[in-house]
């Protein structure tokens, strides 16, 4: 028996830290039965943000690709990220679809579950251990590691006693950020394990270049599972290097069993597998002390900056780094791990892009100041809870129980579409996504993101690739639309000749603005208008009344209707923007006159959304 076990995360963690959640079952499958002979403790490869990114970009079943990876696993425990009481949503959820969750994911291959709670607070992770249990799976309670004045070695001592008590199997420590240093981690892990007497399971990001370090002084400590990553999707954001932890510790009190050589094919394997994921690379990810100060976890930063990529400001991200541990300290200190991170990673996005600290809140950030999350660490800023809540209750029970059981109400609401109780859960964790995903699905008509070719990779050229092929869905039809030529014309009217279900048409395109793009493809946020009327036919905010947003996303709610009348400050409109949602208020008082939008509908801050007409 190896005195010191391995959990690797190429699966999991790797590509979420490093390519923004972005690798395709299609290619992790070919390598596990080579994964599955190695050995390991366990592979992470479920949870965290891959549910997410599933339905949101890929276009997968994230049930099917669990049972998949569990068919081509037969050896190795699959071990999933949980988030307590918010499972993998952003929300807390009510305690029965919680059970139910945990007996899914166990029922469809889940072997270990590392269960956290963003605030620590071991009241949100209560229910989800003792489904676990229940299930007769493995509970791992994790602690979210984190510096702050709040926050010290006796403080997550007593967080370890807490998972003992709850019948925890095993404790993680979840160094998200990379923050451990080798001195505090041997003494943490000590203290833990004097407390509480179980294995402790050390995770440390690699961003701060501390990590390896760490888990030698972890293991000398007591630690018994590391967790690292194959070295094409290793260091930087992502962990430390399976294969150099092998090494380190081959010959050794500590040696883990594991052959060095047997690792190598499958290193070369995701090594070009990583290749075809170059869009989503990001020169944010490597290793960055700066993470110290910021505490932007592996997870964050490579969406962070993808985010910010789309939205054309990548060049703000250090500005955006150095306004997240002013929000954390509003907040109260919560460890960044998700959910938290978002909320506060996200507001901090909002706070720099718009001009002004907290001209936007968002919904989640004025959810966290009532209490909906839980029990912050620390104080929190009373001017910012005033200008988010105003005079609101705040909450001091767990927030679950406020929450009444919900899961006959989710069977009813996606009782047309919903296949099985999987199906049922998928839409409980993003209703309005889940849903059209669970549409698509059934129509046969679910279309990825488009990969890139690795031809189109070519740093030191303006030129950019568009997809000459695809399908639209208006007003309920869905069309086939192929590009088949151009002709000549302007610098701003021009003919294109495209074939729509095979009938060929020609179509006149007027361009009506301009949008810079530097040479790595990504937009600079400079726009040439040459109309009155934005690209959406919306017209262009032109006087007080023109309501807009100051980020572009996807309405998921229109509040108002014409001839309503509103108090400028009133919620109008509800707008998901990096996958949080923010209310967009009024900016007069009046009636509105006018509404541009409808559920459903991507905006960007050039349109005007409604309109409304002063009293």
């Amino acid at each position: 028996m190896p005195n010191v076990f391995i959990t690797d995360l190429v699966l999991r963690d790797g590509h979420q830290s490093l390519i923004a959640t972005r690798m395709r079952t299609e290619h992790m499958l070919p390598i596990c039965a080579k994964l599955d002979n190695i050995g390991f403790w366990s592979l992470e490869a479920w949870g965290g943000a891959t549910f997410d990114a599933c339905v949101r970009f890929l276009k997968e079943d994230p049930w099917e690709r669990l049972a998949k990876l569990r068919k081509a696993l037969p050896n190795t425990p699959i071990q999933m990220l949980l988030r307590g009481q918010n499972l993998l949503g952003y929300r807390h959820y009510a305690d029965d679809v919680v059970r139910a969750f945990v007996q899914k994911s166990a029922d469809n291959g889940v072997d270990v579950f590392r269960i956290f709670d963003a605030m620590n607070d071991l009241r949100n992770m209560r229910v989800s251990i003792e489904a676990v249990k229940k299930a007769g799976k493995h509970a791992q309670g994790a602690i979210s590691y984190t510096t702050s004045p709040v926050h010290d070695i006796p403080h997550f001592v007593e967080l370890a006693k807490g998972f003992a008590d709850l019948g925890c199997d095993t404790i993680a420590i979840k160094d998200m950020a990379g923050l451990l240093t080798p001195t505090v981690a041997y003494d943490l892990v000590k203290a833990i394990r004097e407390a509480t007497g179980l294995p402790v399971h050390n995770h440390s990001h690699a961003t701060s270049g501390l990590a390896s370090m760490v888990h030698l002084k972890a293991v000398e400590a007591g630690a018994t599972i590391i967790d690292t990553c194959i070295s094409a999707f290793s260091e930087g954001a992502s962990h430390p290097t399976t294969e150099s932890i092998v090494a380190a510790l081959a010959g050794t009190q500590y040696d883990t069993g594991i052959k060095l050589a047997d690792l190598e094919e499958i290193a070369e394997y995701f090594r070009e597998i990583r290749k075809l994921y170059w869009q989503y690379e990001s020169s944010f990810t490597g290793v960055d002390p700066r993470v110290l100060i910021s505490q932007v976890p592996g997870g964050m930063i490579s969406n962070l900056s993808n985010q910010l990529k789309e939205q054309g400001s990548l060049d703000r991200m250090d500005e955006v780094l150095a306004e997240i541990p002013r929000v954390r300290e509003d907040l109260g200190y919560p460890p960044l791990v998700t959910p938290t991170s978002q909320i506060v990673g996200s507001q901090a996005v909002i706070n720099v892009l718009t001009g002004g600290r907290y001209k936007t809140i968002t919904n989640e950030v004025k959810l966290y100041m009532q209490g909906r999350y839980g029990q912050a660490p620390g104080t929190i800023n009373q001017a910012v809870r005033d200008l988010a809540i105003g005079t609101q209750e705040v909450i001091s029970c767990r927030p679950a129980d406020l929450i009444p059981d919900e899961l006959d109400k989710l069977r009813n609401e996606i009782e047309d579409i919903a296949k099985t109780e999987e199906d049922v859960l998928t839409y409980a964790m993003f209703p309005d996504l889940g849903r059209t995903f669970l549409q698509e699905r059934n129509a046969g008509k679910l279309t990825p993101e488009v990969l890139l070719p690795i031809e189109a990779k070519n740093t030191n050229s303006s030129t950019r690739f568009a997809a000459d092929e695809f399908r639209i869905t208006l007003h309920g039809e869905t069309y086939h639309i192929r590009l088949t030529g151009t002709g000549h014309g302007s610098q701003t009217e021009r003919p294109y000749y495209v074939s729509v279900d095979g009938v060929t048409e020609e179509v006149f395109v007027e361009a009506l603005n301009e949008i810079e793009v530097s040479a790595d493809g990504s937009s600079t946020g400079k726009a040439k208008s040459t109309s009155k009327v934005s690209t959406s036919g919306r017209p262009r905010p032109s006087h007080a009344g023109h309501v807009t947003t100051a980020m572009p996303g996807n309405i998921v709610d229109v509040l108002v209707v014409t001839g309503q009348k509103v108090n400028a400050g009133d919620p109008v409109l509800v707008i998901e923007a990096m996958k949080m949602e923010n209310e967009i208020q009024a900016s007069i008082s009046g009636t509105i006159i006018n509404l541009f939008v409808v559920k459903g509908d991507a905006v960007t801050p050039d349109q005007a959304l409604l309109e409304i007409q002063p009293e």
